[in-house]
């Protein structure tokens, strides 16, 4: 005889009172970073000059960050401060489908825009024609509607499950892992069908990455100028640079739900997740690029 949940308490990212402080400050400069990095891809690459696809990408890229490090940070700088960690079923639902949502959606954005630098590297003189504005705000929206579906079924897979106790998530938000701890049934098959879902929603976008950025690799050694071919990689790499460190992270998380032994390592690289690679991803993807510095410099 349980007692189902009504509440859950957030055990943080550290229960030590002389480390609260310091996290509180990182965490909430990190933060900072994110939401200023963020933006200001946002606005920059709405200028003329850089109506692209890729930048169309990159602004929506930028977006799904913003909105995943604000479905998590706010309230984890308020449990900090307050000392209340306190959060209710409805919210920890709420939470657990927005991160499922942006996280899903994000991989599916990543094959999108190495789709798009396929076409651009591969396929220059029918670029045009195939990443028509229609063409991207198809693929984006297919990659909400994807991230929709994950989110919806793992959502709602977590949350039938019979979570007993204790009400203390070892863990710093609402996510798949820790919930599955306070289960007081079997598992086992959820556990099947997470391992499925991480393989369909991050391996399979990872696959038709990688098979686009060796076409692209191909392409880029028959370049003959250095210029050109130092140009491309430069493009390539940052993409690939952000879906190896999500890819490493996601899998990591992700893969054994149920495995309390290495909860205290998911949550560094939950916290990698959701707050540090945001915050990287401007200065990954565009800050560093040439286009988007000249814009800066001339004010926009």
């Amino acid at each position: 005889n349980h007692t189902l949940l009504t509440e859950f308490v957030l055990s943080g990212l550290s229960s030590r009172p002389e480390l609260q402080h310091l996290l509180f400050f990182t965490i909430c400069f990190v933060y900072s970073m994110t939401l200023i990095g963020n933006l200001l891809i946002c606005m920059v690459t709405v200028h003329p000059t850089l109506h692209t696809p890729m930048y169309f990408f990159l602004r929506v890229l930028s977006f799904l960050d913003i909105s995943t490090a604000s479905v998590v940070v706010p309230k984890m700088l308020v449990s900090i401060l307050s000392e209340d960690r306190s959060i209710s079923y409805l919210g920890c639902v709420t939470q657990l489908y927005c991160v499922v949502f942006l996280a899903a959606t994000e991989w599916f954005l990543l094959a999108a825009m190495a789709y798009d630098r396929y076409v651009a590297v591969c396929r220059p003189l029918r670029y045009p024609a195939v990443m028509s504005t229609r063409a991207c705000l198809s693929l984006v929206l297919l990659s909400c509607c994807g991230g929709k579906v994950v989110s919806v079924v793992q959502t709602a897979w977590v949350f039938t499950l019979s979570l007993c106790g204790p009400r203390r998530i070892n863990y710093f938000f609402c996510d798949i892992p820790p919930l599955v701890l306070l289960s007081c049934t079997d598992t086992s098959r959820y556990e099947r069908q997470l391992v499925s879902a991480t393989v369909l929603v991050i391996f399979t976008p990872f696959c038709l990455i990688l098979l686009s950025y060796t076409c692209i690799l191909s392409s880029i050694l028959r370049i003959s100028s250095a210029e050109s071919r130092h140009k491309a990689f430069s493009t390539c790499s940052s993409h690939l640079t952000v879906v190896t460190l999500y890819c490493a992270s996601g899998t990591l998380i992700y893969l054994q739900p149920k495995s309390s032994n290495s909860q205290e390592a998911k949550k560094i690289l939950a916290l990698v997740y959701t707050t540090v690679i945001p915050t990287l991803n401007p200065l990954i993807y565009s800050l560093r690029n040439k286009e988007v510095k000249e814009v800066l410099i001339r004010g926009m």
